[in-house]
């Protein structure tokens, strides 16, 4: 929370000093979207460093927003869920994020490129229905970035959580997609399409032909990708 307060006693200025604090509204935004430990947030806030996500998280604890819970058989691990508080405010996030697709002027959004915080979107969208019932391996590689940034496998499986991993799994690479890191971030924010990115030649898919003519469905967008946008 803010280190001072608004001395108002309106309800605005009341919820503004318990969610104003930085960073505090994205980590609501991972809670909501379903992410409980302390190393899975992180991946959702990657510039967020350590001490402040466990500071954060104590100041949401202390307003009765967020409960921790001892994990089971995991001494020193705890889940962080939401209380019926917190899951109140899943509509005011969502709007504030239908908000910023619609009047955030695009090239303002494709100026802050992230590829922890893209992936780790992508991952917890992925819809396995449409891929084969196996093992299903696909690759992102974003040939703009440096060697150590640039490689990602996805690990879909049956009745498992999609895995997300940027050091080689080990496993045969199903499907290939080949890319820059803003076109990815344009796929996935409903700025352009699959198939004009490969028309063209910013996107490239090679391998699975049944994962390939799939990639629509199982991949995706992000929950604000079909807002309307509109002009500032």
């Amino acid at each position: 929370m803010p280190d001072s307060g608004y001395s108002q006693f309106c309800p605005v200025a009341m919820a503004a000093e318990v969610l104003g604090a930085r960073w505090t509204l994205l980590l609501l935004r991972e809670l909501i979207s379903g992410s409980t430990r302390f190393n899975d947030l992180r991946r959702g806030v990657p510039r967020m460093s350590p001490a402040l996500l466990s500071k954060r998280l104590k100041e949401l604890e202390a307003a009765g927003l967020v409960a921790r819970t001892p994990v089971s058989g995991e001494p020193g691990a705890f889940d962080y869920r939401l209380t019926e508080a917190g899951r109140e405010l899943k509509p005011v996030i969502e709007a504030i994020g239908c908000w910023g697709q619609r009047w955030i002027d695009i090239e303002a959004s494709l100026q802050k490129l992230d590829p922890n915080l893209l992936m780790w979107d992508m991952r917890r969208n992925i819809n396995p229905t449409p891929m084969p019932p196996r093992r299903n391996t696909i690759q992102i590689i974003f040939a703009d970035l440096p060697e150590s940034r640039k490689n990602w496998w996805l690990v879909v499986a049956p009745d498992q959580e999609v895995d997300l991993c940027s050091v080689d799994p080990g496993f045969d690479v199903d499907l290939y997609l080949s890319t820059d890191l803003r076109t990815m971030t344009e796929i996935w924010m409903g700025y352009t399409a699959i198939g004009r990115a490969k028309d063209q030649g910013r996107l490239h898919i090679t391998g699975d032909r049944q994962l390939e003519s799939a990639v629509d469905s199982w991949m995706g967008l992000s929950p604000f990708a079909r807002v309307e946008k509109k002009v500032a």
